[in-house]
């Protein structure tokens, strides 16, 4: 370690995040990113941004694009946080609602970013297990807490918490703030969004990373009462004035306001990821019930990241978790397209009866 590191740094875990190698014929099924490009409305946005005015800094507040986004949830644009992907919107969240003398709780299977900005920001918190369905458990977090947060659906379990568990968490947790990360709400679940005209200690949080298939732009947003969104704009302003460059709100703007194209994205996903979960099935897998852009499979007796192995010498990549060992046999993959999917259950099929 150097010298001139602070103690904040030499405490620090960082997140690991998803591989990106660099093999010939590449099958990508690791990091949830959409398997189809960003619409025909979005390319025509960035192209236009494209001139003199890139000297110019961008609008501070992202006003068009938190009008789309407000205009596309029914809320205000005053109720509407936007920043460098959902990763940079939770940072804030962290530091800026989280922080309190209680702790934090959230999952102990969950996405592993959230330990980390604990660690960063110097923030207590309580994992709370899954049940033995891999589950979140509403009334483990029945209890005195500096906040809350999960994703919903969960991640890496693909498991969603039905909305009216969610009122029931919001009705019995009124002294500090419920944070719902919605990365994947929009391949089957049910949004939080609608309760936050009720509730003012609810914040949703959505990417533009997954839907809307524009994980190389870095657009995230947050949807809750003024009050928690001005808490969220006094963090940002004291870091980063100018989050988002004239791309991508430009080129989220267009999105948030292609409806079509982002219904039928999501559908094609959804009718992909059952094909794959009942192709799974078949040749032994145990399946968890998925509501996002992936799903969360073991093969009992079998090595998880083994399987994974086997898969890469074949330029398929999928994610593994050695940690916690409860997950170690399980396998995060990606639904791709039918014709990615079909070669990942081919690999499978003939590694399974390789022995």
């Amino acid at each position: 370690m150097s010298r001139y590191w602070s103690e904040v740094v030499r405490g620090l875990t960082p997140y690991v995040p998803g591989e990106q190698p660099k093999l010939p014929n590449l099958v990508k099924l690791n990091t949830n990113e959409c398997p189809y490009g960003p619409s025909r409305r979005v390319l025509e946005a960035l192209r236009a941004e494209i001139g003199d005015t890139l000297r110019l800094y961008p609008d501070p507040a992202s006003d068009r694009l938190r009008a789309a986004i407000a205009s596309r949830h029914g809320v205000t644009p005053e109720q509407v946080f936007v920043g460098n992907g959902s990763d940079e919107v939770l940072a804030h969240v962290f530091l800026g609602l989280l922080k309190h003398e209680r702790p934090v709780l959230f999952p102990d299977i969950t996405y592993s970013f959230y330990p980390v900005y604990c660690g960063l920001y110097g923030i207590g918190y309580e994992q709370q297990p899954l049940n033995a369905r891999f589950e979140i458990a509403v009334d483990d977090y029945l209890k005195p807490n500096g906040g809350i947060i999960f994703p919903n659906p969960n991640a890496p379990t693909g498991c969603f918490v039905p909305l009216a568990q969610i009122e029931r968490l919001l009705q019995a947790n009124t002294d500090s703030v419920v944070v719902i990360d919605e990365a994947y709400v929009d391949f089957g679940g049910e949004s939080a969004v609608p309760l936050v005209a009720k509730y003012p200690q609810l914040l949703v949080t959505h990417t533009l990373s997954k839907s809307r298939a524009l994980a190389g732009l870095r657009v995230g947003y947050a949807i809750g009462q003024s009050d928690l969104i001005e808490a969220l704009n006094r963090v940002k302003d004291s870091f980063n004035s100018y989050p988002l460059d004239r791309f991508a709100q430009a080129g989220a703007t267009a999105a948030m306001e292609d409806e079509d194209y982002f219904r039928a994205m999501c559908l094609k996903v959804v009718a992909t990821r059952g094909k794959l979960v009942q192709d799974l099935h078949s040749l032994g897998f145990e399946v968890l019930p998925s509501v996002a852009n992936f799903v969360f499979a073991r093969l009992p007796g079998r090595d998880g990241a083994g399987i994974a192995a086997r898969l890469r010498e074949r330029s398929i990549i999928v994610r593994h978790f050695r940690q916690p060992a409860r997950i170690a046999g399980f396998l995060r993959i990606t639904v791709g397209t039918d014709e990615q999917c079909a070669g990942l259950i081919e690999a499978l099929r003939e590694i399974t009866e390789a022995g």
